[in-house]
């Protein structure tokens, strides 16, 4: 979904229109999770990545850190010298923001005498990109959205000083800023991946971490204006089985299931308390006003203000329609 923002909608404030941070999901193999880039679209509709959490030693760290931190293995716990914090857009040490414009200057006046090479499309696409990473580098706006230890000691509390929260965070500054949408990854790796320890990890690490910064964001936009303005969709993959597993080791847990899961959804003018749909009375399938997937997109891209017809065009200038499904009904006043 980030992909398809980043190709169908405006850059705004030398923003760019989708973001995914704090960090990508990486298996403990090392592994690269598979849907978190363009796929076929192509790299240039990859979302703007911002690693901002230092905690990617997936072995040994799991959670909300450094507040709700847990491990499933030996090893250390806090890596020396954390800090929640996006990579920083700053010139090379020593050099001044005059002394850069007049590179770029520099860098102009030489591509104005290759004449054959700037009507080339591929330069110009160069050129627009390499315009956004200057415009980016010299705005202070872009600098404040980044920065979560600017804001009020107060709201960083409320969020909770913690990865979850500094997440969320940050994603309202964005948001505040001028991007459209940003994709927030709560805990790297197999955090929620509950087949063993379910009940401990749930209660223990990530749902008190989750609850206060969700609970802090919701509140965060009312006051500030922006909740009946911004869309907050909180899902994962799957859903999980209603058997638990594992109650002989004394580490129940439970393991992956599709078949039904739950999606939160507040603001952008969803009716607050509503509920859509049921499961059977074990939670195992769809009981009446079954949703999917696609309904769920098609949910965020009307919030978007996205039309229906828009689509997305790939290298031979074949549409593809992001639409694949109607948006939710009954979810909104």
């Amino acid at each position: 979904i980030a992909s398809v923002v980043t190709g169908v909608m405006p850059s705004r404030n030398n923003l760019p229109p989708a973001a995914v941070l704090p960090e990508k999901l990486v298996h403990v193999t090392g592994r690269t999770i598979p849907g978190q880039s363009a796929g076929e679209m192509g790299p240039k509709f990859d979302p703007w990545f911002i690693e901002a959490s230092q905690y990617r030693d997936t072995k040994y760290i799991h959670g909300a850190f450094p507040e709700y931190g847990f491990q499933r293995t030996e090893g250390k716990m806090t890596p020396d010298g954390y800090r929640f914090e996006a990579p920083k857009l700053q010139l090379a040490q020593g050099m001044l923001s005059d002394q850069f414009q007049s590179r770029v200057r520099l860098l102009k006046s030489i591509e104005l005498q290759r004449q054959e090479l700037d009507r080339a499309a591929q330069v110009s696409e160069f050129d627009r990109h390499r315009q956004k990473a200057v415009s980016m580098l010299l705005d202070g706006g872009v600098h404040r959205s980044l920065d979560v230890h600017a804001a009020d000691a107060k709201l960083q509390e409320r969020y909770g000083r913690n990865s979850f929260g500094w997440s969320l965070l940050m994603a309202r500054q964005l948001v505040e800023s001028g991007v459209s949408l940003v994709q927030v990854n709560l805990g790297n790796d197999e955090s929620w991946d509950t087949h063993e320890s379910a009940f401990r990890n749930l209660s223990q690490f990530l749902l008190p971490p989750t609850d206060r910064a969700v609970s802090a964001l919701i509140d965060d936009l009312g006051e500030r204006g922006l909740l009946d303005d911004v869309l907050i969709v909180m899902a994962g993959e799957f859903g999980r089985t209603p058997r638990v597993f594992g109650a002989k080791n004394k580490l129940p847990g439970r393991d992956h299931w599709g078949a039904v899961q739950t999606v939160f959804f507040a603001g952008g003018g969803v009716r607050g308390g509503t509920v859509i749909g049921s499961s059977d009375s074990i939670g195992g399938y769809p009981k009446s006003d079954p949703q999917t997937p696609e309904g769920m997109a098609a949910t965020i891209y009307e919030s978007l203000g996205l039309p229906k017809t828009i689509a997305w065009k790939d290298s031979l200038d074949r549409p593809h329609h992001v639409y694949h499904g109607d948006p939710i009904a009954g979810l909104k006043s």
